[in-house]
């Protein structure tokens, strides 16, 4: 059992040296209510000023399992442009990863009759990844050194919106690595392509709406792909909203077999908002760790209505 429990925790960790490395963790994340960490062209749509902290801890009870917080601000500037910040820390075995995008989006409205919109986000990012082979063992490892490499790449992102409908297409990591710089035989393609999808539905009732959704990413270096199905109902309240949501997540060769179901609930009371998942493993890995915890909290800052319709609409209930 012990040569079982080792290997499952090699696999998880050697994984995740390549998802991790200039890409912040999207697991879950989202979810609070916070689309602008996956699509940056949601970045100055809504309100006004938003800002949401998350803390994802995943395999609670294997040692040195993947730990991630973010911090995420965004913000109209003028009528029709948006810009936003993501601040992020993550730690996954022996490699830890701290990084930083910086965002700013445009927005047109292609329509006011049907309510057509149009987005843009350019994005530019910079990631901090190390390696520490203090831990590491066998007869090699004294000639290991720790590794650290400094990076800066680009993210560019879609968005569509008609009415109640959204589409987004987001390519993460447009430059490759240095060829001259790894050797070792690394992916030097590190490009990601994510779909997200969502629909609310709103005419049953006036106090709820529904809003399934879908998030596809596509790893260029192996070919992998995984999906998130999600489904969300809000329940309006005299000062914000409440909901309850369920995410389904799988590698895309694997949809019968999932990686995770997530149930999660949330609230939002004037201001202030906060959220709470929690992912039920449903691998094989489950024999050996309690599932994962995700928290958001947040704050929303109402601004003066803007002139142009293409940044006023978001959520039905703000």
């Amino acid at each position: 059992m012990k040569k079982i429990y080792i290997l499952v925790v090699c696999i998880i960790t050697n994984l995740g040296l390549f998802a991790q490395e200039n890409n912040l963790p999207q697991y879950l994340n989202y979810m609070g209510d916070n689309p602008f960490v996956i699509t940056p062209a949601y970045a100055g749509i809504g309100s006004g000023l938003r800002i949401r902290v998350n803390g994802m801890s995943q395999w609670l009870g294997v040692k040195n399992a993947p730990d991630t917080q973010s911090f995420s601000i965004e913000n109209r500037i003028g009528d029709r442009f948006g810009a936003g910040l993501v601040v992020f820390n993550d730690r996954n075995g022996n490699t830890t990863q701290q990084g930083a995008k910086l965002t700013f989006a445009s927005h047109l409205t292609l329509s006011r009759f049907n309510d057509s919109f149009f987005s843009f986000g350019f994005t530019y990012s910079y990631n901090m990844f190390r390696i520490d082979t203090g831990n590491f063992s066998g007869p090699d490892s004294s000639v290991v050194d720790n590794r650290s490499v400094n990076s800066s790449n680009f993210d560019l992102s879609f968005l569509y919106r008609f009415n109640h409908y959204g589409i987004s297409v987001n390519i993460s990591n447009l430059l490759d690595k240095d060829k001259d710089t790894f050797t070792n035989g690394e992916p030097l393609v590190l490009r990601i392509y994510s779909v997200f999808n969502y629909y609310i539905f709103n005419k049953f009732s006036a106090n709820y709406e529904l809003e399934p959704s879908f998030l596809v990413e596509y790893f260029e270096s192996d070919k992998r792909s995984r999906t998130d199905f999600n489904l969300k109902l809000r329940k309006k309240t005299h000062d914000g909203y409440m909901w309850v949501g369920l995410s389904y997540n799988f590698l895309n060769d694997q949809f019968l077999n999932p990686n995770s179901v997530a149930p999660i609930v949330g609230l939002k009371k004037g201001n202030f908002y906060a959220s709470y998942g929690f992912g039920i493993n449903t691998n094989k890995t489950q024999a050996f760790n309690v599932g994962s915890h995700m928290i958001t909290i947040g704050f929303d800052f109402v601004r003066s209505a803007s002139a142009a319709r293409c940044t006023q609409k978001y959520y039905i209930f703000q």
